[in-house]
């Protein structure tokens, strides 16, 4: 039989109890929106405003968005990963385990947060996982830029800002049929225009539409390198 992460016990408590965390975050984010009103007031971003704040919450994906990251993982057999913003790794453990379970291969989760970094590499190993992932910490588009490829799949759900450097970066690494996830398409959906732009336009080499799960994935399929 086929493993299956979702009959593992040591996946499921660790989702469990990461999960239950995370709910604490809306706490977080409603105690620091005077923080963002005022960056905004002052010529910055709203999110510039809430960094401080959000450097100890986990903002993760969903149930719902984690066991489809694991389903299309699965799907397309995916053996090397990579994440743009892993947190407290609740995607990486979804993404984490798909690679175990298709047979073996490589998680790579980046985070610039340290605090979040050493969490993250702790909650994969508590789930059974260290042995195909790893978190490289620092910023992403210097830690991803030695990675070779061939990469099966990516979720970028860091900085909005750097998904489309991110992207760039890793297409030349993408296998024809490769997987690339973006989160937060609606929520950020000015700041994210240009990325949507750009996976949207055939010419580059992607086919993408937003899926509407949690506050908007954008599913892009890489079609090949010209």
């Amino acid at each position: 039989m086929a493993k299956i992460a979702f009959t593992d016990p040591k996946v499921l408590a660790t989702l469990e109890r990461l999960h239950g965390a995370a709910r604490r975050d809306l706490r977080v984010i409603v105690r620091s929106l005077p923080k963002g009103i005022a960056a905004v007031l002052s010529g910055r971003s709203f999110v510039e405003g809430l960094q401080p704040s959000l450097k100890a919450a986990y903002i993760p994906v969903s149930r719902e968005q984690g066991r489809f990251l694991y389903q299309t993982a699965r799907a397309i057999s995916a053996k090397t990963i990579v994440e743009f913003g892993t947190s407290f790794g609740i995607s990486a453990i979804y993404l984490a385990a798909a690679v175990r379970d298709n047979g073996g291969g490589h998680f790579i989760g980046t985070e610039k947060e340290m605090n979040k970094v050493e969490g993250a590499r702790r909650n994969l190993a508590e789930a059974g996982l260290a042995a195909v992932a790893e978190v490289k910490a620092g910023d992403a588009l210097e830690t991803l830029a030695p990675l070779s490829g061939p990469v099966d799949m990516v979720l970028l759900d860091g900085w909005k800002d750097l998904y489309l450097p991110v992207l760039r970066l890793l297409t030349p690494k993408l296998r024809p049929g490769a997987v690339v996830m973006a989160d937060n398409i609606y929520t950020f959906k000015k700041g994210l225009k240009p990325y949507v732009d750009f996976v949207q336009a055939p010419e580059n080499g992607f086919l993408s539409m937003t899926l509407p799960l949690a506050d908007g994935f954008e599913y892009s399929v890489f079609l090949g390198h010209e």
